[in-house]
């Protein structure tokens, strides 16, 4: 099947933007800067969660002594 005009000028235009591409990393183009990585869980769950643990590690302990 022949190309139409339409599609011979896309894909012109597209050859030529693939062209001005070729020899430069793609990582230039879409690397970001970031800041510190956020934690997924709250410092208030974590302390909540280390009193849920030791917690009841302290009063098993207590358990077996009296």
């Amino acid at each position: 099947m022949a190309q139409t005009p339409q599609q011979r000028q896309a894909n012109a235009r597209y050859a030529k933007a693939q062209e001005k591409k070729m020899g430069k990393p793609e990582s230039a183009q879409v690397v970001k800067p970031r800041g510190p990585q956020k934690s997924p869980i709250s410092k208030t769950w974590i302390i909540v969660l280390a009193f849920i643990l030791c917690g009841g590690l302290l009063f098993e302990l207590l358990k077996l002594f009296f």
